[in-house]
């Protein structure tokens, strides 16, 4: 392979050569040859000389160059791998752009370790948080308790009750990051099976009636006239309505609405669960699906669950290779929309 810079340096150095050729040119003259013989001989060897220095630099940059070429093009570089022409190329240029490549990659992969680290120390602080007030609540109760409450009827039953509540929520916390880190990993294989999508929703909606008529809010089924088969995890799609009906009930206005409406999309099943509630502002529907993360942080907590119940739909669907959306406007309601296989 040719460096054409080297060109450059071969007729620098041929001209030096040629001065010497001249000088032995003299030289020659002296002796009686013919003309013609004396400038053939001077044209054969600056010939000589010509391609004998390109070959020389040529070698000599290539030794010099080549263990460094050698490693930028062995280093793993992320996306799609380099292609390399058949054509010729300017080596030095190819070093050139391998370096810059090489350091536009690792200026990604910082940038992405920044990002993991940040998720990280977000989602550490999200979990210390989330265990530490059923944590002090706990603490609380008990220090009551030790110090006279025990004796005391009337506080007693309640504390105990409410110690009983704030240690349920640290075990669903941590059931919950189990279920998300065994879907992440693999680990939980999925169930799946034919079963009736209608009936599971009316099961839903009948178990979280007592909810919605606390807020005076009307639970709603578009409901077919016929079964609708699927396949998937009975037990899994099950938490899926659920945590999104029940997610429509906490932050639904008081006499709303929630509604459940399936549409036919040939092989698979669209289920749309819909709210016309407090709605989510476009700055926070990206990260609507993340560990912990609360739009309302105040009134989230004070609504109850972990924080991780859209997460682990978002898994669960995602588990069984289908997709679920979200869109919404705030004080004008959510919809949630997922995809599921129908059964044949």
């Amino acid at each position: 392979m040719k460096i054409y810079p080297t060109k450059r340096l071969a007729f620098y150095v041929t001209v030096l050569i040629a001065v010497l050729c001249l000088c032995e040119a003299f030289v020659l003259l002296v002796f009686k040859l013919p003309v013609w013989v004396k400038l053939t001989m001077i044209a054969l060897l600056l010939v000589v000389v010509y391609y004998l220095t390109i070959q020389l630099l040529t070698r000599y940059i290539n030794d010099k160059i080549e263990p460094i070429y050698k490693v930028i093009r062995e280093t793993p570089l992320q996306g799609k791998a380099t292609k390399i022409n058949n054509q010729p190329v300017n080596e030095i240029a190819d070093v050139h752009k391998e370096v810059e490549q090489w350091a536009k990659n690792q200026t990604q992969e910082i940038t992405r370790l920044k990002d993991l680290e940040r998720y990280r120390k977000e989602f550490v602080g999200n979990v210390s948080h989330e265990l530490k007030t059923p944590i002090f609540n706990i603490q609380g109760y008990i220090l009551t308790l030790l110090e006279g409450g025990l004796d005391d009827p009337k506080i007693n039953m309640l504390y105990l009750k409410r110690t009983e509540k704030s240690i349920d929520r640290m075990i669903s916390i941590v059931e919950d990051l189990e279920s998300i880190n065994k879907l992440e990993s693999g680990v939980m294989r999925l169930r799946v099976e034919s079963f009736d999508l209608v009936k599971m929703v009316d099961d839903v909606l009948e178990m979280e009636q007592m909810m919605a008529s606390e807020r005076k809010m009307q639970l709603v089924f578009d409901r077919p006239e016929k079964p609708v088969l699927v396949r998937a995890d009975k037990k899994r799609m099950m938490e899926v309505l659920t945590n999104l009906v029940t997610n429509g009930i906490k932050y639904g206005r008081q006499k709303g609405f929630v509604r459940v409406t399936f549409y036919d999309m040939k092989d698979h099943l669209m289920v749309e669960v819909m709210d016309n509630g407090i709605g989510i502002d476009k700055g926070d529907l990206p990260r609507i699906f993340e560990r912990f993360y609360r739009v309302d942080k105040s009134r989230s907590r004070e609504q109850g669950g972990t924080g991780l119940g859209l997460s682990i739909v978002k898994h669960i669907i995602e588990a069984h290779k289908q997709t679920i959306n979200v869109k919404s406007e705030a004080d004008e309601g959510t919809t949630f929309t997922f995809t599921l296989e129908k059964a044949k």
